[in-house]
């Protein structure tokens, strides 16, 4: 079945097959703006012209007791990082006001650590809280496992969205992270989704996985149906143990990540987040036909480009702009 035919299947609400998604990921680089064009149809049928713009406010980093490979705030990294304690509540109070004064879609936080204490819950809940009193805003946080009853906490407080990513397959996971697994991931965005809190779940690309690795976890996302799936490429990070890692990203490649994250998930939100300017360089533009939203500045411990520059780059290109902005 040609390329062209994969959309229609899409949008009957029929998911590809395994074949089809690797025709998807084996396309030829001379034929990504017909794959480009396809998926369009998708992203325009479901989010119209409208970009997402978000900035993800990093309220604890580093201190971590997890060994994802990945990561500057690991305990096994070495990265020279910023290191600090939860941010004060005032202080993200007043940037979540700032970021409802620019019309932000969301005020999104994310904290170091992946098993948070009952307490530091209790500390977050009283965050949350006094946001939800000052501001009309959705709030979103990246939290790390959580336990029986702390989602129903966070949602009670007045979190309406989890980032939980699953970041690879369940093949795979142990080849990125070893003190936690794929299935502990998954309990955690069930507890979330049964206190009656959105989820935002995806992965990142570029590990040293094989295309059935990304087919299986876009699959897996597929199941889970999450309201957002951000997708992160890996910029390896000195310090890390995946410092020297040969990520295989060509610019092309990334596209037609987006384009089956797309394909297999059309009402979801897909978005290009982690390192996606660093690997599509001047082909950035193209990825707002497959990607309804887009990271810039804030990422966790990288920079990012700057939400002037994005938002021109938007505008140039015929679409619209809102920003899911942290204040920072």
């Amino acid at each position: 079945m040609p390329i062209t035919e994969f959309a229609d299947i899409s949008i009957r609400g029929k998911s590809l097959t395994r074949d089809q998604c690797h025709e998807v990921l084996d396309c030829p680089d001379e034929d990504v703006m017909l794959l480009l064009h396809e998926t369009y149809k998708i992203r325009r049928k479901y989010f119209g012209n409208r970009v997402h713009v978000q900035v993800l406010r990093n309220a604890k980093s580093g201190l971590c007791s997890e060994d994802c490979h990945y990561c500057s705030q690991s305990k096994v990294s070495e990265a020279p990082i910023e290191k600090y304690t939860l941010v004060p509540k005032d202080t993200l109070v007043q940037e979540a006001k700032k970021a409802e004064q620019i019309k932000a879609a969301r005020f999104c936080m994310s904290t170091s650590g992946n098993r948070p204490s009952d307490t530091e819950i209790e500390e977050l809940c009283d965050i949350i809280s006094a946001i939800k009193t000052d501001t009309q805003l959705p709030l979103c946080a990246s939290l790390g496992l959580l336990k029986d009853g702390q989602a129903e906490r966070l949602k009670a407080a007045g979190l309406d969205r989890v980032n939980h990513n699953l970041n690879t397959s369940q093949r795979y996971y142990s080849q990125i992270c070893t003190t936690h697994t794929f299935e502990e991931r998954v309990d955690t965005i069930t507890r979330c989704q049964a206190a009656g809190l959105e989820i935002c779940s995806g992965g990142i690309v570029g590990q040293g996985e094989v295309n059935d690795d990304i087919i299986d976890m876009l699959l897996a996302l597929r199941e889970i149906k999450p309201e957002a799936i951000p997708i992160n490429f890996l910029i390896p990070i000195d310090g890390t143990p995946f410092e020297g890692m040969d990520t295989k990203l060509s610019p092309q490649k990334c596209l037609k990540v987006l384009c089956l994250a797309r394909l297999i998930n059309p009402p979801c939100e897909v978005r290009a987040a982690g390192g996606w300017e660093y690997h599509m360089r001047r082909l950035q533009p193209l990825a707002l036909y497959a990607a309804d939203s887009i990271f810039v500045t804030g990422y966790l411990t990288t920079g990012g480009t700057s939400v002037k520059e994005v938002c021109d780059m938007i505008e140039d290109m015929g679409f619209e702009s809102t920003i899911e902005d942290a204040g920072c």
